[in-house]
Formats: structure tokens, sequence, C-alpha cells
């Protein structure tokens, strides 16, 4: 794991918000690919999402399962976890794409999802997906 992510770990997981803006870049650039109305740009509103989970998610919790580093891009894979304020559980998986310039994460492309409550079966996530259910392995049919 690079030394920004692992101070980035830290900070998220002390719930200190000036440290983890310390190690955003002022013009930031987020993309959600799978959620596109959720880009946006700017360390100030990255501050203000942050500010909304600690406050949100008093227990918030990142862990870092893998992290591989390729030129100036972090990939990380992410599991995040706690109780938001209502009582309601979080738990997310995923993975990042930072760009990490001279210090400071300069953006960053999210694909983080909430992990599935009810657990559905691949048979049925492949219906859902294509209107057909595939046959059971080892029936050839």
């Amino acid at each position: 794991m690079t030394d920004v992510i692992d101070r980035l770990v830290r900070a998220m997981n002390a719930h200190q918000l000036d440290a983890v803006t310390a190690l955003i870049h002022e013009n930031y650039r987020s993309v959600q690919p799978a959620h596109p109305g959720r880009a946006f740009v700017g360390r100030d509103q990255m501050r203000a999402n942050w500010e909304a989970m600690f406050a949100g998610i008093p227990d918030f919790h990142a862990t870092v399962t893998r992290s591989v580093q390729d030129g100036d891009t972090t990939w990380t894979e992410w599991h995040w976890s706690g109780t938001r304020r209502d009582g309601q559980p979080l738990e997310m998986r995923g993975v990042t794409l930072f760009e990490i310039v001279d210090g400071r994460i300069a953006a960053g492309r999210l694909y983080l999802e909430d992990v599935e409550r009810q657990v559905v079966g691949i048979e049925d996530a492949v219906e859902a997906l294509s209107g057909r259910r595939p046959p059971a392995a080892g029936t050839g049919s």
C-alpha cells in the first residue's frame, strides 16, 4: 500500500477530517462510472462529503484488503463498515483507482457498492440481467 493510501486509511478510521482533506488535491476530480450523477470536482466537496459520513456513521471503519500501484495510479480494494445514526448498518465493498500526484490524491474513480443484505444466487442474478435463467451447471441444456 502506498504511503498516501496508508495515511488516508488511518485518517479515515480516526475520523480526522483535516488529515483526510490534507491528502486531497485542491482540484480533486471524482467519478463513479456506475453512478455518473455523483461526479464532482474539488477538495471542498470531498470534505463536505466526509464530514457528513463521519457525522452520520460514528463508528465508520475502512479496511484495505489489497492495493497495487501502477505509475501515478493506485488501485485499492476497500471494505467500509459501520452503523448509521438511524441504526442502519453500512457495509460497502469495492475498488478505487486514485491518481496520486506530489503526495496528494488528484483524481478518483470509485467502484464501491453496498453489500447485498438479501443474498441472490447467481442464477437469479443472471436471469435479472439477461431475462433468461441459465441452465443448471452440468445439465448440458
